[in-house]
């Protein structure tokens, strides 16, 4: 009996230790944004217009239900997130088979895949497998063709994808490349084709090939190809030396006059599905707009959009979506005369660091890099309900770290030195002055035996952090830089600095402090202070460690380092190194961070998407949470974790709970 209820005790720990795991676990993340950022391709549900799928470039696919006004996470296609959805085609007579195209910004890869299910589900395409597609198209008169231009050519498949055949010459030194593609409506034997070159046709299903150049300037990239649905032999190219226009299938074209020559890298054009007279042209200088066939253009945006896609609903010609970059969606209810953000639910931004300010908990800033003039720091004042750049001041700069200081200042570093956001305040401004101390021997008549020949004259030499500041880091009233000129430390809240290289190194990529202790590294070497930065020791290296990407400070004074063969700690002094991970099987750190107010290290292990914590300095570990994103950094305030996604933003968790439980934790 005394087994039993003994076995019964153990079964019953493992219980409530499974059941506490599965509710960590199980909490729920949510996108806080900041909304918008870069959008490539739209495309509508020919049989319920209301829904629109949104593409991007890291491989997510978005839906929304209401006709763009608001969007929902979908599905990811790819192993990664390097895929760019430049296509989306739905087949017409039956909704719920869908395509989409993709190539890889890391490589020449790519995939083409396909859902039966309406999106839900989805298939790569064997025969497509590792091409980089960059055109596809279906045909208007057979639902079954369709049509893809790949980097080394034209694939056609009559039916459905099941088979595929190269309708271009395989050892074609000019068909190849492809960058846009089109089908005659009437046959799907008659394809266009659009290379970093110039157009192609052919009529007999890629037996032969046309150069349909004439007319065209030599040497154009051609974007995108179109082909009026009502009247074949109208047929427009856009490339970057402008737009074309032909009205014999492609036999001669004429360049259209009217939009200029800033606008001319029209990366789409798109007809109007009930008046083929009406054409958009997406341009990296805004969108264009032609009524008469092409005959005049007028510019109905604002010339700072890059437009990647443009969709008119089938039912409402006056309904226009775009597809930007850095804006997001865009929508015009009244024709493309005006345009207002349409991004509630989307967020396709590269954030770098968030901090949620410590007297205001629903205020929150978000920073970011790749987003030119909409702004290097966004802030929230409703917890991630809602954002608005800010970043007067900062002009397109990329900004890399955030911190904030004990009276609430913001600090920044960015790609060109430090900035400050004081509390209450719109404006961040520059706080790079360098003091170096400048010793000189000068000198002096003895004015008695025995009196020094020279003196020592001391002065200060005024300089500037001008460089990349990968991280900054606010503590015990003191801040610290690291930057690509050196080390920096800063007493008086950043009105002048004093630093630079230290110990030989120079290009510094981290920096973190706690207390006294102070541990910074280059990529190549990790430095060690316990007097706030006036004296340094270097430390020996865990072996085949040849690269660090960043630091921290833990619990009782211990070093955390993140390299490229995983995160290792060492109790206080740096003397030695043990490898840390967690989970099972057993995976590797890509950040550590120590949560001071809540006591405990937290950090991202698995492939960048599983959240650990530990209350014993790292001895054990539990699943915090599962994140469905790839996780660069965390952030914690009041307990609520905060991560910082590669390209979906900054998310946030719901129903989470911090527990000291021990018990099933891993190394």
């Amino acid at each position: 009996m005394v087994f039993c209820r003994v076995k019964y005790r153990f079964l019953a720990n493992i219980g409530l230790f499974l059941l506490f795991a599965f509710l960590t676990a199980s909490a729920q993340w949510i996108s806080l944004g900041p909304n918008g950022g870069d959008a490539r391709s739209l495309a509508v549900d020919p049989s319920n217009p209301d829904r629109v799928f949104l593409g991007t470039s890291a491989g997510e696919l978005f839906l929304s239900t209401d006709r763009g006004a608001s969007w929902t996470r979908y599905a990811h296609l790819g192993e990664n997130y390097d895929y760019v959805l430049d296509h989306i085609a739905i087949v017409p007579s039956d909704p719920a088979v869908m395509y989409v195209s993709a190539w890889s910004i890391e490589n020449n890869g790519g995939d083409l895949f396909k859902s039966t299910d309406h999106g839900r589900t989805w298939t790569a395409m064997p025969a497509m497998r590792g091409k980089s597609i960059r055109a596809m198209a279906l045909s208007p008169s057979d639902s079954r063709a369709i049509a893809v231009g790949a980097l080394d050519g034209v694939y056609r498949s009559l039916d459905g994808g099941q088979n595929w055949e190269r309708i271009s010459p395989a050892s074609s030194a000019e068909i190849k490349n492809i960058e846009s593609i089109a089908f005659d409506p009437r046959s799907v034997h008659t394809v266009y084709a659009g290379t970093w070159h110039l157009p192609w046709k052919t009529e007999d299903g890629g037996r032969t090939w046309e150069n349909i150049k004439q007319g065209i300037i030599d040497d154009s990239d051609v974007f995108s190809i179109i082909v009026d649905q009502k009247n074949p032999s109208v047929v427009y190219v856009s490339a970057c030396s402008g737009i074309y226009k032909s009205e014999t299938a492609g036999a001669q074209f004429k360049k259209v006059q009217g939009i200029p020559f800033s606008a001319r890298r029209t990366r789409v054009l798109h007809q109007d599905p009930t008046n083929s007279a009406v054409v958009y042209a997406g341009t990296t200088d805004g969108l264009w707009k032609t009524v008469d066939s092409g005959q005049t253009w007028a510019r109905v945006s604002g010339a700072n959009l890059i437009i990647n896609d443009v969709l008119v609903d089938p039912r409402d010609p006056n309904a226009v979506l775009l597809a930007t970059d850095r804006s997001g969606v865009l929508m015009s209810r009244d024709g493309g005369n005006s345009f207002a953000d349409s991004n509630r639910g989307f967020s396709h931004r590269q954030v770098t660091a968030v901090v949620v300010d410590r007297d205001d908990p629903e205020r929150i800033y978000a920073a970011m890099i790749n987003n030119r003039e909409y702004g290097g720091v966004y802030q929230s004042r409703d917890s991630g309900r809602t954002w608005s750049a800010w970043n007067f001041g900062l002009g397109a700069r990329d900004i890399f770290s955030l911190d904030q200081s004990d009276d609430g200042t913001i600090v920044a570093g960015t790609n060109q030195g430090v900035f400050s956001l004081k509390k209450d305040t719109g404006k961040w401004n520059p706080i790079n002055l360098v003091l170096r101390e400048k010793t000189t021997t000068i000198p002096v008549k003895p004015r008695k035996k025995g009196a020094p020949k020279t003196r020592i004259k001391r002065e200060w030499i005024k300089s500037a952090i001008t460089g990349r500041a990968a991280q900054v880091r606010v503590g015990n009233g003191t801040w610290f830089a690291a930057t690509a000129q050196g080390l920096f430390k800063s007493k008086d809240s950043g009105a002048s600095w004093t630093g630079g290289a230290v110990l030989g190194q120079a290009q510094f990529v981290a920096v973190d402090t706690d207390g006294k202790k102070v541990l910074a590294a280059s990529p190549v070497a990790v430095l060690l202070s316990d007097d706030l930065g006036e004296s340094w020791k270097q430390l020996e290296l865990p072996p085949f460690v040849s690269r660090i990407f960043n630091v921290a400070v833990g619990p009782n004074g211990d070093l955390w380092i993140v390299t490229h063969m995983g995160t290792f700690r060492s109790r206080n002094t740096g003397g030695s190194w043990e490898h840390i991970s967690a989970g099972y099987p057993p995976t590797k750190f890509s950040y550590v961070r120590y949560d001071r107010a809540g006591a405990r290290l937290i950090g991202v292990a698995g492939a960048r998407n599983r959240v650990y914590q530990s209350f014993d300095g790292g001895d054990t570990w539990s699943l915090q949470a599962d994140a469905v994103y790839p996780i660069r950094n965390l952030s914690v305030a009041q307990g609520r974790i905060l991560a910082v996604t590669d390209f979906s933003g900054v998310i946030s968790q719901t129903g989470q709970r911090q527990s000291s439980a021990s018990g099933g934790g891993s190394r």
